[in-house]
């Protein structure tokens, strides 16, 4: 069986490193899921997620001249439809008309600047500033 790019396959996992863990395909041949590519989320301990032996559904991202074949288990799941995938935070600020957004942001900003204006006056020894 030809391994083909963006193809899904069946694989076993065969080994768990630092940054992957190594699958073999049918046919034979063994590539390797990025750390970065065995959840949608961060992945501080792939031992979290995978274990020698375990089954796993991979799509094949490359194959290199060399052999070396990159593998993704996250590519691999049907994703829902991007709307599906908002959080109820954006649900709510998509809600919000242009004149709340509007406001929302000048109110951040104006309390952002006059931090960032307390903070550098104390510093350069400005109006605020106390002097002993």
């Amino acid at each position: 069986m030809s391994i083909e790019v963006g193809s899904k396959v069946q694989g076993k996992v065969t080994g768990i490193t630092h940054f992957g863990a190594f699958v073999e395909l049918p046919g034979g041949s063994t590539g390797l899921v990025h750390i970065s590519e065995v959840a949608d989320n961060y992945v501080k301990d792939i031992n979290e997620h995978l274990k020698v032996g375990e089954e796993v559904l991979v799509r094949v991202l490359n194959v290199e001249k060399d052999g070396k074949i990159g593998l993704s288990i996250r590519k691999a799941k049907d994703q829902p439809p991007a709307r599906a995938r908002q959080s109820r935070a954006n649900d709510f600020r998509s809600k919000e008309s242009f004149e709340q957004k509007m406001n929302r942001f000048l109110k951040d900003s104006e309390d952002r600047l006059s931090s960032l204006k307390r903070h550098t006056e104390s510093k350069r020894g400005g109006r605020g500033s106390r002097r002993g």
